[in-house]
Order: structure tokens, then sequence, then C-alpha cells
């Protein structure tokens, strides 16, 4: 499963915690995204964990999933941030 993560946490401690949970489980893109290239028992473990760090009522993360064949068809312009093979994560 490929997922694109993006959040606006409000308090720099949460917001600190929640980047730190994700890099075990994909690579920052920019500041506030990630991309997650993951099985679906990482994904639901990646967001039981965030969910027991933000402040629903203050923050919000967003969990776009791409299939397969949209995530090969994604475009970048710029610098392009190579992804970490699979085995570099820690989940």
């Amino acid at each position: 499963m490929y997922f694109v993560v993006a959040y606006d946490i409000t308090d720099d401690r949460r917001r600190n915690r929640v980047a730190k949970s994700l890099l075990n489980f994909g690579q920052r893109m920019q500041y506030s995204v990630f991309e997650c290239d993951i099985q679906k028992q990482h994904y639901v473990r990646m967001k039981d964990q965030l969910e027991k760090i933000i402040n629903a009522e203050e923050d919000s993360v967003f969990f776009y999933n791409l299939c397969q064949h949209c995530a090969k068809q994604m475009e970048r312009i710029g610098i392009e941030k190579k992804m970490l093979d699979k085995k570099d994560y820690i989940v």
C-alpha cells in the first residue's frame, strides 16, 4: 500500500513526535509530508500511533492511499528525493 501522509499539528512537541513516528514508516518528502510504501498491518499500526500522539480537537493528519498504478504515475518537478528501499524502514 502506498500512502502520502500530510499533517497540520499545532503544538511543536506533538509535531516532532508525529514526524519521528512517521520516519519509522516512510520518508519525509517535505516538512509535513511523508510517503509510505507499507503493508496493511503497518498502516494500521502507524495510524494507531498517530492517533495516540495528536490532539484530535486541534490537529489533523491526512492519509492519501494511492493504488500502485497511480503511484507509478506521480510526477514531480524540481529536486526529486528518492524513496528509500523498504528494508530501510523500521516498522
